[in-house]
């Protein structure tokens, strides 16, 4: 407001100068001179001396002709002096025009300076504006980084809070743990003492089963002939091929699963796993080796004498297959019990169906006298009740080797019978 009213205050003496320019230049231009063109000749002066000789007398026309030339002489003085009069008029029309050009061209100055006082005003305007945006986006930027960093402050909250609540649920998972600990110890006691009266019974079926084999034995074999003979050994021999092919691309699942072990800090399961491995590449160098002599297998000349039962279905084989059969269920279990006590001493969840073990389960197949998915469907029925056994320390479906040196776990016979519900056949 300040710099507006010294801007008003210098354009009113601006205008008040001019105005005394202007005044000053139109008396000075009357108070000029005309110049030397301008001026009109003075008349002749009558001659004061007398004429030495009279003039003679003039005629008529003569006088005419004299009052002709002073009409004319007179007309061309008035007519010099009309025109004197118009230049002065026009001079002074020129003077006039020239003042009014120059208050015009002050004036238009004067205007020329107030827009540029405008301009300036407006630009300033407009600056202090952007500068007062300016100042607002700044204000929205810092409020959004605020925002951003409360929002950081939260999210950081939150994950604390789900941290603390993961502490929270594994203390209370330790503490379920332990309680179950504490029953389960509850609970072997029970078992043992249990497993302390089924050890006779068991005792007492291993003889019956004993007896048995032995009347199995002493009967009369009943041979296949040789043309089915052939064809059994031709089958065992393709089957055993295909495991060989199909074998290689087991080593792809093992790392990529050892690969996960050690993203999940799961150490103990994956020792067991390369101790797993190792055990099934061993195994594979042994089939590797030729020369096995079928015919002189029993198995593949003695014709079927058992009858068992897998999902709700009625197969046929011998005693050789029944052995093969409770074989893939002796080392499931064994393995399982393994792998649930390494994901118990890792504090990993119940999940077996995920172990590298259950998904490969040919441990232990040599490929002779069952089908390679036949084996590993028993050896996966083994693996689930030895894992199960493992994960909770507890001897339900088995219990360890009579030495109990080698970390070697047995299932119970009853579980055998019970799963593969086999049967003798009669003549």
């Amino acid at each position: 407001m300040d710099y507006e009213r010294v801007n008003g205050n210098q354009v009113t003496l601006m205008n008040t100068d001019f105005k005394k320019f202007a005044v000053s230049l139109l008396l000075g231009l009357i108070a000029l001179p005309a110049p030397a063109w301008a001026q009109a000749e003075p008349p002749p002066q009558p001659s004061t001396q007398p004429t030495e000789q009279a003039a003679p007398p003039q005629t008529e026309e003569e006088k005419k002709k004299e009052e002709e030339k002073k009409k004319k002489k007179k007309q061309q003085e008035q007519q010099e002096q009309q025109e004197q009069q118009e230049q002065q008029e026009q001079q002074q029309k020129q003077q006039t025009q020239q003042t009014q050009q120059t208050q015009e061209e002050k004036e238009q100055q004067a205007r020329e300076q107030q827009r540029l006082e405008e301009r300036q005003q407006q630009e300033r305007e407009q600056q202090r504006q952007e500068e007062r945006q300016q100042a607002a986006r700044e204000q929205e930027r810092q409020e959004e980084r605020q925002q951003a960093a409360r929002e950081e402050e939260r999210q950081d909250d939150r994950q604390q809070a789900a941290r603390e609540e993961d502490r929270l649920e594994e203390r209370k998972q330790d503490q379920r743990t332990e309680e179950r600990l504490d029953a389960r110890q509850q609970q072997e006691r029970e078992e043992q003492r249990l497993e302390e009266r089924q050890q006779d019974q068991r005792a007492e079926e291993r003889l019956q089963a004993r007896q048995q084999a032995q009347r199995v034995d002493q009967r009369a074999e009943k041979r296949l002939t040789q043309q089915e003979q052939q064809a059994r050994i031709q089958r065992q021999q393709q089957q055993l091929a295909l495991y060989r092919q199909n074998v290689a691309l087991r080593e792809d699942l093992a790392a990529k699963n050892a690969q996960i072990l050690r993203q999940q800090n799961r150490l103990q399961h994956l020792r067991f796993q390369e101790e797993y491995y190792q055990r099934l590449r061993l195994q594979r160098a042994e089939l590797g080796q030729q020369g096995y002599n079928y015919y002189n297998d029993p198995y593949y000349y003695t014709a079927p004498n058992y009858r068992y039962m897998r999902d709700g279905r009625s197969y046929q084989t011998n005693q050789y297959g029944i052995k093969a059969l409770d074989k893939a269920l002796q080392a499931g279990y064994n393995e399982g019990y393994k792998a649930g006590r390494a994901d118990r001493e890792d504090r990993w969840r119940y999940d077996y169906r995920s172990t590298f073990a259950y998904e490969d389960a040919n441990y232990g197949f040599d490929g002779r006298y069952v089908a390679q998915d036949e084996y590993n469907h028993y050896f996966r029925e083994g693996f689930q009740r030895g894992y199960e056994d493992g994960y909770y320390g507890r001897h339900k479906y088995g219990q360890k080797s009579d030495g109990g040196i080698n970390d070697e776990w047995l299932i119970a016979g009853a579980v055998v019978a019970a799963i593969l519900g086999y049967q003798l056949l009669h003549d």
